[in-house]
């Protein structure tokens, strides 16, 4: 009976053996790569240390190291390009009077857009997705801010928004002066397709509602109850 168990604990001896000498060839290994390491490290530094000679710290200046973000590039010359495109495209000596309707207040369509479109656009059958009010800008600076809210507009797909130009109360002689101008540029701006004067709650003769080609993402064209159009 207890010759079995000797021999179980001779190959348990053998196996623990080869299990320490294992474990001391990896850490001879071990060692080695390590040394190796802190040998290659000092040899760059002191190449390093001849090569650049002798070095002097600076002293602490006691400053704050404060690293301010850098700021979002911005398009300024396409920004240049497009306002003098702009300039250029957009008149204020174009006659749309022939274009405007002024049956039952102020609206116009282009060739094609049926009058069923200025109807609904004045009973406020479309949600307005977008607003600018131009009140207290001068010609230059509300024609500009039109033209990019209008292109910015149709760019994110929307179809249906609202220009506050005010009545002209301000204005000398109290004439409705962003009013008129408002009419032109958007007669001459590509992506709006028709617009009408806006009903009483939504601004009356102070804004006008703007219908857009939709040349972006073109979303779903719907009432506000929720009726798709388009």
């Amino acid at each position: 009976m207890t010759r079995p168990l000797k021999a179980r604990s001779f190959q348990d001896l053998g196996s623990l053996r080869d299990t320490l000498a294992r474990h001391q060839r990896e850490a001879a290994e071990r060692d080695a790569r390590e040394r190796a390491e802190r040998m290659a490290a000092d040899l760059a530094r002191r190449q390093f240390a001849h090569a650049v000679g002798p070095v002097t710290p600076l002293r602490p200046s006691n400053r704050a190291d404060i690293r301010l973000p850098r700021p979002t590039p911005e398009p300024r010359q396409r920004e240049l390009d497009e306002q003098a495109a702009l300039r250029e495209a957009w008149s204020d000596e174009v006659d749309v009077e022939s274009l405007l309707l002024t049956d039952d207040g102020l609206s116009f369509r282009r060739p094609g857009v049926g009058h069923s479109v200025v109807t609904r656009l004045r009973r406020g059958h479309w949600s307005i997705q977008g607003e600018i009010d131009l009140h207290g800008l001068r010609r230059e600076e509300a024609r500009e801010e039109l033209s990019l809210f209008v292109r910015d507009s149709a760019r994110r797909g929307h179809r249906c928004i609202r220009v506050v130009h005010g009545k002209g109360h301000g204005s000398p002689g109290r004439q409705p002066v962003l009013k008129v101008k408002a009419q032109r540029w958007l007669a001459q701006c590509a992506e709006v397709i028709a617009f009408a004067q806006a009903s009483g709650p939504q601004g009356g003769a102070g804004a006008l509602i703007v219908l857009l080609n939709g040349s972006g993402l073109r979303p779903r064209l719907e009432r506000k109850d929720g009726v798709v159009l388009s």
